[in-house]
This record gives C-alpha cells, structure tokens and sequence, in this order.
C-alpha cells in the first residue's frame, strides 16, 4: 500500500473512532436530557471505592446534586456533538476522559469491589476504561489525522497564513506534505464536514426510537393490558424506587438492628410453595441469575431492608454479594438441612448475622421429645456471640420448648389467617395451610417476652400482603419475613409501612 493510501486509511480510521465515541456520549446525553425526573443521585450512592464517602455527599445535598445532574446532562451532550463534528477535539476528548474517569473511579471491577450489577462482565478493564484510553488517544493525535471541522479551520488559517506572507513580500513558500496544516483541496471539503451526514442521522434515529417507544406506550393503552389477565405479557407494573413512600422502621434482635421487614429467601431458593405447579420452582430458579438476586439485595437495602433470611446453601450468593459487591445486607440463616449442628457450624463460619432451629427441623425434634438437640444447637449459636432462635410451624412446638424452659432470642413462627379460599382449615393434610392455629399462636405469643419474627404471612401467596402484613403486625409479630421478587419489592415496603403505621389495634407490646 502506498503513503498517501495509508494515510487515508489512517484518516478514516481515527475519525470513526471519534465518531462513535462521540455519538455513545451524545446520545446518553440527549436521554438525560430527555428524561423525566433523570439524577444521578441512585449512580453516586452506588459509589464504593475511594471517593465513596464523597459521591454520597454529593447525592445527600439537593445543590450539590443539581449541579452534577447538569454537568452530566450537558457535559456527555456538549462533548458528544463536538467529538461526532470534530471541533475542539482535543478539548473535547480531554474533558470527556475526565468526566468517564470519575464514572470509573467510583464503582471500579477491581477484586473485591464491584458496585451496582450490570451488563457484561468486568475484571478491572470495563467499557468505561476502554472509552477512556479512546479519548486520550484522539487527545493526544494531530488534529489533521481526522477528518473534522478542527481540520478544515487549521487548512484555512494555514491558507490565510500563506496569503498574509505572500503580501508581505515574505519567502517563497515550500511545498507542503499532506501531513502539515494546508489548505484541503474543494473535493475534500465533504470529508471534513463528514460530521453533519452523521448528526442527521442520529436524530433521525433518535426520532425513530422516541416514536416506537410512544407507539409500543399507545398499543399497551389502547389494548389495555395488564400484567394478571393478559395471556400475552405485554406491560407489567414494575414500582420504581422513586416511588417509594417512606423509610422502613427497625427493631432489635440480640445486638442486632433488624428491618421490621426481613427479605425471606424461598423464592431465591427455588422453594415456590406452588402446591400441584410443580414447575414453578424451576421458573422461579431460573429468573433468580446471580445478577438478579444480587439486584435484589441492592434494591431491598436501597428500600430499607437490611436482612435476608434463609437457607445456609444460599450463603455462596450472600457472600458473593457481601465481597465482590459490597453490599451489607444481614444474613440470618435457618440452619436447614440433615444435619442441625452441620449446618449450625457452616452458618457461623459463612458469616451469619444470627441463626435460628428451622420449623421443620424444631416441629420434628419437639414431636419426637428431643429438646436437648435445640439447646445444644442455641448453645452453639451463642457461644460465637450471635442471637440464636428457634422457629415453628406448629404451635406445640413453641409450648413445648417454653414448658422446657427453653428460651432463645427470638422466635420463627408461622402466622396468617384462614380468610382465603383454599385454606381449608382443620383438614391435616392440606398444603396451602401453614398456621393451623392462628387465634392459640397470637395468644401465646402474647404472652412471650422475646421478639418475633413472623412468616408466611401471605400463606405462601395467597393472601394479598395490604391484607397479611396488617393482620401480622396487628397480631403481635415484631418482624416479618416476606420472599419477594424484585419487581414486588418498593410495593411491599409501602404497604408495611403504611402497615406500622397503623397498629391501634395491636395489644402486645413491641419486643425488641
């Protein structure tokens, strides 16, 4: 290949690459701009690296936060225009490199610190360093290496420099390379304007995409579908967290301080309790990736909820989120599994906040008369200095161990009323049934001085939660375990709080 072929070549090379990061960054500008209510605030609380403590001062103060809305908002559009015209193209990159350094700075995929869960996966190197090293790149290139409009006003004071000399009687002037700062031929013109075909074509395609996401909005109105009797899915109300109403409340649990609602883990877990649908488990396995459970947990904190509780086979992803993540939400385990003090040993060393005899577990060993088994196991739990609990299904399961004297820090017990279809109260086999004696565990429960954390308050789903979190805190429960996913979460805070709000009814004193 020629020079002069490789220079084109070279040319159209660097002037592509502006070109493309400069319409990435024009167009999140321009869905910034567009945007209802868009702020960076939900992006700087996320921070997790060094500059951590500072992004959150920067959400926390309505000022401070309004300015950064603006310098990105206007930032990402202004230097995106420049960049796809090629004016001010050092400056441009430069401060464009600046702008992204500071996305990198604060949710960096180094080892161990990992922030909000998105896209792709990162190890060190993410699109946001790549777009970096682009942009010093074009800082640090000639300007007439690009096609732009930085070429063509440098080919036009190259002219008029030449001009200025001749008239002044100055030197015969030498013939220039094509690589100096001289005027481009009036065939080339186009190719340094190369910017203007491209801008019309981005707001076209913007126009394009404005019009299929009204025209999508429009059909779903019009069709008027809804996300329980659609049969073909079609729109979905997802509760945004900027449409969370108010901030959770707390209690104590040992030394711990515990949302009143606790995240539980069966839908995470695959445990559906679909009855005969035996294949919603799958389904409900195969939603929860480790990305959506780790988003899950982000949501829940982001929500006030700072305590998960379930199963010890679900510390890996707990873990995960603890380390790789730097989530800080509570794990309480029930210790599930063949082996009470196995699973005992493994929760503690994975980190349990608190543990707790699983109510299957605790209804087995209470039916066959082995209390020393849940001593031994409250014993362990205490002695690593965590509250220890003891959980139930069945109401003689916590008479049984309160007449054995045994006593821990908090209860488990199943809690829901029998106004719903299927519950069919007093059949012993029926599995939709969880609390056989509602009215016997509200009174003994009454009278018990430890905090309790009630479950399946919905009946496994089939009690709507405006309904089974007022009858649960009304009846005496402290806390409440709820599974939930994602899209349920905002929605269910708003209803316990509004729930906590208004327990005039309820005559058991708050414990913990």
């Amino acid at each position: 290949m020629k020079a002069s072929e490789q220079s084109k070549v070279r040319t159209w090379a660097f002037t592509l690459l502006r070109v493309a990061v400069g319409w990435h960054l024009l167009y999140e500008g321009v869905v910034k701009l567009t945007a209802k209510n868009w702020t960076s605030a939900e992006y700087l609380r996320d921070a997790t690296w060094m500059f951590a403590d500072t992004f959150r001062r920067l959400a926390d103060s309505p000022e401070m936060l309004r300015v950064v809305d603006l310098l990105n908002v206007w930032g990402l559009t202004l230097i995106g225009l420049a960049l796809v015209l090629g004016f001010l193209t050092r400056l441009s990159a430069g401060l464009g490199a600046v702008l992204i350094a500071l996305y990198y700075l604060s949710n960096p995929p180094f080892i161990g610190l990992q922030g909000m869960a998105g896209e792709g996966s990162y190890l060190i190197v993410n699109k946001n360093l790549v777009e970096i090293v682009c942009l010093v790149v074009l800082l640090l290139l000639p300007r007439t290496w690009m096609y732009g409009i930085d070429h063509l006003l440098a080919a036009f004071r190259g002219r008029r420099k030449l001009a200025a000399d001749a008239g002044a009687g100055g030197p015969a002037q030498v013939p220039c390379t094509a690589s100096e700062d001289v005027p481009p031929p009036r065939r080339q013109l186009l190719k340094h304007l190369v910017g203007l075909p491209i801008l019309g074509a981005f707001g076209f395609s913007v126009y394009q995409k404005r019009e299929y996401d009204s025209l999508e909005e429009k059909y779903l109105i019009e069709a008027g579908a809804d996300g329980r009797t659609s049969a073909t899915l079609k729109s979905f109300s997802f509760s945004r967290l900027s449409e969370l109403k108010g901030t959770m409340s707390f209690g104590r649990i040992g030394n711990l301080k515990v949302s009143r609602v606790i995240l539980g883990g069966n839908l995470v877990g695959g445990w559906a309790h679909a009855r005969d649908l035996l294949y919603v488990s799958d389904l409900v396995m195969a939603y929860h990736s480790d990305e959506r459970v780790i988003n899950t947990f982000r949501l829940a904190e982001k929500c006030g909820i700072n305590t998960f509780l379930t199963h010890p086979k679900l510390l890996r992803i707990v873990r995960k989120y603890w380390h790789a993540y730097g989530g800080r939400i509570q794990f309480i385990s029930d210790c599930g599994g063949a082996d009470l003090h196995e699973a005992v040993r493994l929760s503690i060393d994975g980190g349990a906040h608190a543990c707790y005899v699983q109510g299957g577990t605790a209804d087995r060993l209470v039916e066959e008369g082995r209390f020393d088994e849940i001593r031994r196991a409250l014993d362990t739990i205490r002695s690593h200095g965590l509250p220890a609990g003891i959980g139930g299904h069945r109401i003689k399961t916590v008479r049984g161990c309160v007449e054995e004297g045994i006593r821990p820090d908090f209860w488990m017990k199943t809690l829901h009323h029998h106004n719903y279809w299927s519950a069919r109260p007093g059949e012993k086999d029926n599995d939709n049934n969880f609390c056989l004696e509602p009215d016997e565990t509200i009174a003994l429960m009454k009278t018990l001085d430890e905090p309790w954390i009630a479950f399946k308050v919905l009946a496994a789903g089939a009690i709507r939660p405006q309904d089974g979190f007022k009858y649960a805190f009304e009846s005496g429960a402290d806390f409440i375990c709820v599974g939930m996913y994602d899209f349920q979460i905002v929605q269910d805070v708003n209803i316990a709080a509004e729930a906590l709000a208004n327990t005039a009814k309820r005559s058991r004193p708050w414990r913990g």
